[in-house]
């Protein structure tokens, strides 16, 4: 089957290139586009597409809250965030709401029919480079090394069942490696990773590794690294 995919960009020529690199491959096909926020969260209850390209900056409703209101929704639509603003505070603000996924407008064919790939696979994409800033960038809500985060009872309780190796997983997920580092790091398969991602989520009550980096980083489970 076919991955189907509803670009929302205000900018017709956009909607135009990113149609024309998804059309190119045999496996996807754009179900839809949609002009702003509000087109975009109508077209994805109407179409049902297993992707959804979402602008951050668009008229009437923007892209962050209509990735939250989609996913609000009980859409099974998995949301890219695309932006031409490399700030942390929309990457923040997008996988907080529930994209699973965030990638400039910048980023190559490639890059992008790989993270359609990847995300509506059912995992998540958020490049490295992006992850770092992001971990600095919120550097002052993150506790110091040694120190125990503040985590409601319910979380803690979920937290402390992770294994040690589980534990260690979530760290370098919320640090933005790859499986295939994971598995370099620790000498492990990568299908033993993936093996480990699932059980994280299944025991923290996660959807995917973007709320992994998003849990991580609220409850101070990641010191950023001084350079």
């Amino acid at each position: 089957m076919s991955i189907s995919v509803l670009l929302a960009d205000d900018q017709e020529l956009m909607r135009m290139a990113f149609r024309m690199v998804l059309d190119s491959q045999p496996d996807m096909r754009v179900a839809g586009e949609a002009r702003d926020g509000n087109e975009a969260v109508a077209q994805a209850q109407l179409l049902a597409p297993d992707i959804v390209l979402m602008d951050v900056r668009m008229p009437e409703l923007d892209g962050i809250e209509a990735t939250r209101r989609i996913v609000d929704s009980g859409s099974a639509a998995r949301v890219i965030i695309l932006t031409t603003f490399d700030l942390d505070e929309y990457v923040y603000a997008a996988l907080r709401v529930g994209a699973s996924g965030f990638l400039l407008k910048d980023a190559q064919p490639a890059e992008l029919l790989a993270a359609v790939r990847v995300v509506a696979s059912g995992d998540a994409v958020v490049a490295p480079s992006v992850t770092r800033r992001l971990l600095d960038a919120y550097a002052h809500r993150l506790v110091a090394p040694g120190e125990d985060p503040a985590l409601p009872a319910e979380q803690a309780e979920a937290l402390a069942l992770l294994t040690v190796r589980e534990r260690e997983v979530m760290m370098l997920v919320a640090r933005g490696l790859s499986n295939a580092e994971i598995a370099q790091t620790f000498v492990l398969s990568e299908a033993t990773v993936k093996s480990h991602v699932g059980h994280i989520l299944a025991k923290l009550g996660l959807r995917d590794r973007v709320q992994i980096v998003v849990f991580a980083y609220e409850h101070g489970l990641v010191v950023p690294a001084r350079g």
